[in-house]
């Protein structure tokens, strides 16, 4: 029985998958878990990534139903195995050292982050960055009613039977906030926030787009808010 799945978005980042991988791997046995490792890459193959999963003996797992960032996380839930799902960024930001601090407390509560924004976290991106990720985030605390400082990062573990039973429409990385909120609504779930700095990736260009992601996250504000 898979205990632990790690859930890994992919979008053209094959030289950050061949450092992350060896290092996830190595902090993965030391917990003694019986865990699984997912790449959701996209549909079709924009570079070798496949091929480093294939050496590092890893589940290689194309997006179902479109290529945008919210495909590969509902890829994810689904073709997972494991009773927790964890989710962490491909491109390095996500230490995998850090793993292990977040596993101590899965037993006690339903959503275990590692966050920016609580006492003793820390992020290394640009002030501009930080500003506008703070804005979000106090937004869809406050308007959703959230009990987490630091909704929008996506380094979060999972009882996965519980995102099983949620029907996610976001498309992009507002995905996140959509799991939260409705787990929040549905289960009345326990969040547990823990320290951590995230780094600056290691190689290659963000994917995100910052005029639509500030679009996408105020429509799914309002949508979330107001919605049924």
């Amino acid at each position: 029985m898979i205990e632990l799945s790690i859930v890994i978005p992919a979008y053209r980042e094959e030289e950050n998958l061949r450092l992350l991988l060896p290092r996830l791997k190595a902090v993965l046995d030391e917990t003694k878990l019986a865990f699984e490792i997912l790449v959701v890459d996209t549909q079709t193959p924009l570079d070798n990534s496949k091929e480093v999963c294939e050496v590092e003996q890893l589940r290689y797992v194309p997006r179902e139903n479109a290529n945008d960032y919210a495909d590969a996380v509902r890829t994810g839930i689904s073709r997972a195995l494991g009773t927790y799902i964890l989710f962490m960024d491909a491109d390095g930001s996500h230490t995998p050292e850090y793993i292990p601090k977040l596993l101590q407390y899965r037993q006690q509560f339903d959503v275990v982050s590692a966050s920016r924004y609580v006492s003793g976290g820390d992020t290394e991106n640009s002030f501009y960055l930080i500003l506008m990720s703070r804005i979000v985030n106090l937004a869809y605390s406050i308007v959703l009613g959230l009990n987490c400082k630091d909704v929008s990062n996506s380094f979060k573990l999972y009882r996965a039977s519980q995102l099983r039973e949620l029907q996610l429409r976001c498309r992009n990385f507002d995905i996140i906030e959509e799991i939260l909120f409705k787990l929040t609504r549905k289960f009345k779930i326990k969040i547990k926030e823990v320290p951590f700095t995230f780094k600056k990736r290691m190689f290659g260009d963000s994917k995100r787009n910052l005029v639509v992601f500030m679009m996408t996250y105020l429509y799914t504000l309002l949508r979330l808010r107001f919605g049924r």
